[in-house]
């Protein structure tokens, strides 16, 4: 059996993303490629070949691929889908762009959000928001997965040799364009790779108070910045920040949630961290169940204290 991962890149480097997706791939118990589509993308193919475990890269390179469109992706991945057993691309804003056009058009269906590896045909996924795993066999000939990759530990990016080959792109379908694209920059980690991550919620009042008492708590930690749901409708932050079920999975080292009740959708992006510490005044706020620590306070006098003796 043979796998192959559509690697995320930025025609540079490869993303965190793909590092987890290749473990991932791995425990299909099969051969490993990576399939790297882009323009003038060079380096992240270099840097692919360096990733242990990984048996070949497959490199496409058109200017038509430089902005990552599913139409050409999918269609690059369905011409040489014939060739593996298993498909495989991040649960990420592009991997979930692209595969279910990949299942749709190789007639299969796709497994979202694998977050174990049973078997070569069988997982683990969350359904109901995370209340409950379900066990998924697939008896396709091919198996498209997008993977969770807080379920996975990241492939080393170093000790690997994976031969390079170039393959012929295949003409564009069109269907769509690329019109633009908005970017939030910041000195911060990204907040799905990040260790450590302060997430206010709605608690803190106002998006003023949010940067005045998370912000600075986060700097000190060297963490990323998240927030709740309920926070990111109030306008407090961007919705890049929002952490859970319609918003971004994570499982870092340590995770604060600050100001945060911890409703079904909010838990079901963050409850797999490996520890949590929750600061809130009502004691009986869901989140301290599954808080390894907890700190029943007014957040607008602990949050200062806590920043200033660190």
């Amino acid at each position: 059996m043979a796998a192959l991962v559509l690697a995320e890149h930025d025609q540079q480097s490869i993303k965190p993303s793909t590092f987890n997706t290749i473990t991932a791939a791995l425990a299909c118990d099969a051969d490993v490629d990576i399939l790297v589509i882009g323009f003038q993308a060079e380096n992240a193919v270099k840097a692919a070949a360096q990733i242990t475990g990984v048996r070949k890269v497959l490199y496409a390179d058109a200017d038509y691929y430089a902005d990552q469109l599913a139409e050409p992706v999918a269609a690059q991945i369905i011409a040489i889908a014939s060739a593996y057993s298993h498909i495989l691309a991040a649960a990420s804003a592009s991997g979930k762009n692209v595969l279910p056009r990949v299942a749709a058009k190789l007639d299969v269906a796709q497994i979202s959000d694998v977050m174990k590896v049973i078997s070569a045909n069988t997982f683990e996924r969350p359904i109901y928001a995370g209340n409950a795993i379900a066990t998924v066999q697939s008896t396709d000939s091919i198996q498209v997965l997008t993977i969770r990759t807080t379920g996975f530990d990241p492939a080393d990016a170093a000790g690997g040799s994976a031969a390079i080959e170039k393959i012929n792109p295949v003409a564009n379908p069109g269907g769509s364009s690329f019109v633009g694209r908005e970017l939030s920059k910041s000195d911060r980690p990204e907040l799905t790779a990040a260790k450590i991550i302060v997430s206010g919620g709605r608690g803190l009042g106002s998006g003023e108070k949010f940067h005045e008492l998370i912000e600075p708590l986060a700097d000190k930690l060297g963490a990323a910045l998240g927030a709740s749901r309920a926070a990111v409708d109030a306008g407090y932050v961007p919705n890049d920040y929002q952490v859970g079920q319609t918003g971004k999975i994570v499982a870092p080292q340590l995770y604060i949630a600050i100001g945060i009740s911890g409703a079904i959708q909010h838990l079901a992006g963050m409850k797999e961290s490996k520890v949590i510490v929750a600061i809130n005044k009502d004691p009986e706020a869901p989140i301290f169940g599954v808080a390894d620590y907890g700190l029943v306070a007014d957040l607008f006098t602990a949050v200062p204290e806590f920043t200033s003796k660190l």
